[in-house]
């Protein structure tokens, strides 16, 4: 697992500019070779800053709890702090595969839950250093490019840009697990304590504001990273639309879904627990249960060193964080325990459309039962409103992940069919059967998007459009495959 992560961070680094490099053709194949500054680690950095944030803060108002004698608060508000802290500094060293290696001062600030702060530190070392003296490359990478008069081309990657990437790729996971092993329980948890004592801490309220940012920005992680897994052979670049609709989307999605079971924790307290383990469970085992029913095996690249029963125990722990992230948000993934990467790289609406149809549906009666069943406290609140309120935040998070699909996913040309597509079949089916025009012609899409098969696993078919296209778009292919291909590349 670790491979292929290193391996999408090193395709990602290979995406240069062509100003930028300098070029040498030979035997068909173009040498790149990188003259530019390598990037900050920028990401490392707000990663470790939402850690310390959080753990700091946390702390502060543990011992808040402890003075007025909170036990039950303190209690669980230490188990959500060090709860992930422990789970981040163990993914670190297994990025870093540092039990093999004499690194005692490294292990030991590990052992005092600082391992992001030497590691953020060690990434910054190597910014500061790349580019003061020429190093040799470690490796190449090679990409096919789409346009055809380029070819094949291969990218050398030296020493400072790997150690980067690899910087980069641990601290992407630990983001995803601080987000949804702590941040959300802890903002659960707090927002409910606020709830029954009816009253705002200033500590608390900060608490809230940090894990509500550090959700966000592990929701977002999850989505930049299915696409980049998903299209790994080409070169992905956001812009900052669709950076600013995918935090629409997922804040509000967040937002909407924690307060609605916290509302229908106050009114039913025991029941939420059947509702949290009932999530927790289905998306625990619908990963296996598929890869029972296609009886496939287990992969052999999570770690070489690893035994069954230690892939098992990885994959186990990779189930649970996937588990996790669907009971409060979309992961923007579907496992695949037989995979070689562990992610399903078909891009399935079918599931999209159901799991969020299923989570506004649960989302409504959640707030239904507490609106039938709220304490006198709620007098004070315009309840109907609430609920509303929360039913159209859902809502619009939706409109904006329809939006961003549409509009805004850096590789939206490669899908077959995209969001107007399948809307526009749905409305069809309803209406007559088959989408037919004025004259029995299929009526003509304002998205380019339908041009191109979205396969990634080789990526000269996709040139091919015999082989990448259905029949009733080859003839469309000719005139148009150019022009789109150019646009592609322009937009990336």
């Amino acid at each position: 697992m670790c491979e292929v992560a290193m391996e999408e961070q090193e395709r990602e680094i290979t995406d240069m500019d062509p100003q930028e490099l300098s070029t040498t053709a030979e035997n068909g194949v173009m040498l790149v070779v990188n003259h530019r500054r390598v990037h900050a680690p920028l990401s490392v950095l707000l990663a470790t800053v939402l850690y310390c944030a959080e753990f700091v803060t946390a702390a502060v108002l543990c011992s808040m709890y402890h003075k007025t004698d909170d036990v039950i608060w303190m209690s669980f508000t230490i188990t959500f702090m060090l709860l992930p802290a422990v789970l981040i500094q163990l993914a670190l060293t297994f990025i870093h595969r540092d039990l093999g290696r004499d690194r005692p001062l490294v292990l030991f600030l590990h052992l005092l839950l600082l391992g992001p702060v030497i590691r953020c530190f060690e990434a910054l070392v190597v910014y500061f250093k790349a580019g003061r003296k020429e190093e040799p490359y470690v490796t190449i990478s090679r990409k096919i490019s789409l346009k055809r008069e380029q070819g094949t081309m291969e990218w050398e990657i030296g020493q400072s840009e790997r150690n980067l990437a690899m910087h980069r790729n641990a601290f992407k996971r630990t983001a995803v697990i601080q987000a949804f092993l702590g941040s959300t329980p802890q903002l659960t948890l707090q927002l409910y304590a606020t709830i029954q004592e009816k009253y705002i801490m200033p500590t608390r309220l900060a608490l809230m504001i940090i894990t509500l940012i550090s959700i966000t920005y592990g929701a977002l992680v999850c989505s930049v990273l299915a696409i980049q897994i998903r299209y790994d052979d080409y070169k992905v670049r956001l812009r900052p639309a669709a950076y600013l609709c995918m935090i629409t989307w997922r804040g509000l999605e967040i937002a909407s879904r924690i307060t609605a079971l916290v509302l229908f924790s106050t009114a039913l307290t025991h029941w939420v627990i059947l509702v949290g383990m009932a999530n927790l469970l289905f998306f625990f085992f619908l990963p296996w249960a598929e890869f029972w029913a296609r009886k496939g095996s287990l992969p052999e690249n999570v770690e070489k060193n690893f035994s069954k029963v230690g892939t098992t125990v990885v994959l186990c722990m990779f189930t649970l964080l996937y588990a996790c992230i669907n009971i409060f948000c979309w992961s923007a993934v579907q496992l695949d325990i037989s995979h070689r990467e562990l992610i399903e790289t078909k891009q399935r609406w079918n599931r999209l459309a159901i799991y969020y149809c299923m989570r506004f549906v649960e989302n409504f009666i959640l707030t239904a039962l507490w609106y039938f069943f709220k304490s006198d406290f709620y007098e004070y609140v315009c309840a109907p409103l609430l609920c509303v309120q929360l039913l159209i935040c859902y809502s619009l998070a939706v409109l904006f992940m329809l939006l961003f699909y549409q509009f805004f996913h850096p590789c939206r040309r490669l899908f077959k069919y995209n969001v107007h597509d399948c809307l526009h079949c749905v409305c069809c089916r309803k209406g007559s059967g088959q989408p037919t025009g004025r004259r029995g012609k299929p009526p003509p899409s304002y998205s380019t998007a339908a041009t191109m098969v979205l396969v990634s696993e080789e990526p000269l078919e996709l040139l091919d459009p015999q082989n990448s296209q259905p029949p009733d778009l080859t003839s469309q292919l000719g005139e148009r495959e150019t022009p789109i291909v150019e646009e592609m590349m322009e937009a990336a």
